[in-house]
């Protein structure tokens, strides 16, 4: 127990076991510069851009790093195409900026190109016009590190992609984006603000919020694992909770500046070899964009744009909204996509700023952030590929309440924990597998999950090669993988890891199940769980997916809402609501 204190004390981004009872003294014990509330990418990105510029940070979050809208998105770093056609330039080229910098300093290995194949179905006049907008789309982001558009016949469309109809397109248009996996990101974004001296912890609710007179001079907050609570001391507060923003707003006793509501994004996850393509894909829909977008050996295909007024924690799929996807993507496709053809399925809450018009995909995605009151700030809106933008902003407006003056930001210089050394290490992966006994595919994997922090994973393995060996029914990852989520990455619970830390839970059909015991074993060995805590834990998870199949059938939101938020929760001591 020693040693694991003594690598937590050294290691500060190594988010152990160890260091939560650490990180529990210094919440009660120090006062703070700011407390970021909310573990997504903004909350994290929000404690890095703090943390970098010199300030005293602590990052507290409900549940788990990623677990709300921050892990459902579409994974793509894009500048949004069609927010070039609703005339958002500024948007696009900001977005676009961002794209260019995860892909070549920020975050290399964990952001890469993605091509998407947009098909022309008009003659004379789609052409020029699409071209014209992508060609505005490649120049706006500056220095570019994917290639440019390339214009294809229709034979030229169809041999990129021989999935679709011959009668779906006339030719057709190659661009590329970028795409990460979200969660994995954002985690990592977390790691990165610890390792620059940020407080972080999970499991951690914010159940109110202290007062000086008139200005919020901190929080108090609950340990949901073991019920204790502390009060964190600061000289500003910012809320950076997404969907929740209101519910907050709330618990504070103060009005917001703003009003944020919750958009459904639903998304489908099928084999690779059921869409036979070189490219993803990007289709119009009569309401928005429908994307096929490759994620490893299978294909993502979304996304859905729906009010939500349900429960905020779990987001439920419907038939209908199923229904939509199959029927809209099955309308271009030679071979129909079924429903025995879905692996994974998930939801997620986009938080959109409230305006006039009621049509949630006309709501804005720039985002909004307001000193709601003196020593609060809070954030909300945006779009994931800007999350380093929206934190230097919140950073900037609590920057009145703090002691001092503030250092610019400086994140657009920061690479993320991994980056440094990975082109070198992508160069020496045979090496790299020939002396761990990996395949070399093998271990280009790992570098595009963990980077230059591949040595440290691997060496987690040492004296127990059991753990290079694959997950029994989910052969992508590697046991040493689930053991270092737990010990280095901050997951608590199964579902982290199957849910987040690695994506089985949608990558597989059977969605975790099969190997929930395995994983639980390999988790309850890091976090000390006794066998009645694995047997719950896999309960608990077990639980958790039928409640998402079953929903998944129904077919309103209602009903399906019903079904989910019946089932237990892994976090058994939150409270809810929060207000």
């Amino acid at each position: 127990m020693a040693s694991a204190q003594h690598a937590a004390e050294t290691n500060p981004a190594r988010l152990g076991p160890a260091k939560r009872e650490q990180t529990w003294q210094r919440l009660g014990n120090e006062t703070f510069d700011l407390v970021v509330i909310g573990g997504g990418v903004v909350g994290a990105g929000t404690a890095l851009d703090a943390a970098t510029r010199g300030l005293r940070v602590a990052l507290v979050e409900a549940r788990d790093l990623a677990s709300g809208t921050s892990s459902r998105s579409s994974k793509l770093f894009h500048g949004g195409l069609r927010y070039l056609e609703q005339l958002e330039f500024g948007l696009v080229r900001e977005a676009l900026r961002e794209r260019e910098l995860m892909l070549t300093t920020i975050a290399p290995h964990l952001v890469k190109p993605v091509s998407f194949l947009y098909p022309l179905t008009h003659r004379v006049w789609e052409r020029p016009y699409t071209a014209a907008g992508l060609l505005m789309y490649d120049t706006m982001g500056g220095a570019r590190s994917v290639p440019g558009q390339k214009h294809l016949t229709r034979a030229g469309a169809l041999r990129m992609v021989p999935a679709l109809k011959r009668s779906a397109l006339i030719g057709g248009i190659r661009y590329y984006d970028a795409q990460s996996d979200d969660a994995r990101h954002t985690m990592t974004v977390a790691r990165t603000a610890a390792h620059y001296g940020a407080v972080v912890r999970t499991s951690t609710q914010v159940v109110g919020f202290l007062r000086e007179a008139d200005r919020v001079s901190g929080v108090r907050v609950r340990d949901v694992e073991d019920g204790r609570e502390t009060e964190i001391s600061a000289a500003a507060v910012i809320n950076c909770t997404g969907v929740w923003t209101d519910e907050l707003q709330r618990l504070s006793g103060g009005r917001g500046r703003f009003r944020v509501r919750a958009s459904k994004g639903v998304h489908i996850v099928v084999a690779r070899d059921r869409i036979v393509s070189e490219s993803g894909m990007i289709l119009r829909t009569e309401k928005s964009v429908l994307f096929v977008i490759p994620w490893r050996n299978h294909w993502i295909v979304g996304t859905t744009d729906t009010d939500w007024n349900l429960d905020l924690a779990h987001p439920a799929a419907t038939k209908h909204d199923i229904d939509y996807i199959l029927e809209h993507v099955n309308t271009v496709l030679a071979t129909p996509l079924t429903h025995d053809d879905i692996e994974g399925v998930y939801a997620g809450l986009r938080p959109l700023l409230a305006g006039e018009s009621e049509e949630t995909s006309k709501l804005s995605r720039e985002h909004a952030v307001a000193r709601v009151a003196p020593g609060l700030v809070a954030i909300a809106g945006g779009k994931y590929t800007t999350y380093r933008v929206m934190a230097a902003d919140a950073v900037d407006a609590a920057a009145v309440d703090l002691p001092g003056r503030s250092q610019p930001s400086i994140t657009d210089k920061v690479p993320l924990l991994g980056a440094d050394g990975y082109h070198a290490l992508v160069n020496q992966a045979d090496h790299l597998a020939a002396e761990h006994g990996l395949h070399p595919y093998r271990v280009r994997h790992l570098l595009d999950r963990y980077g230059s922090l591949v040595h440290e994973v691997l060496a987690s393995a040492e004296g127990r090669p059991e753990l290079l060996k694959p997950i029994d029914h989910a052969p992508d990852y590697l046991g040493v993988e689930v053991v270092y989520a737990a010990s280095h990455e901050g997951a608590l619970h199964l579902e982290d890891v199957l849910a987040r830390r690695t994506r089985i839970s949608i990558e597989y059909a059977h969605r975790g199940v099969d190997c929930a015991e395995q994983v639980a074993a390999l988790v309850g060995e890091v976090l000390g769980w006794s066998p009645e805590t694995v047997k719950r834990e896999i309960e608990v998870y077990q639980a958790r997916v039928e409640a998402e199949r079953k929903s998944q059938s129904q077919p309103s939101d209602e009903a399906a809402d019903a079904l989910r938020s019946a089932a237990p929760e892994a976090r058994a001591g939150l409270v809810e609501p929060v207000s």
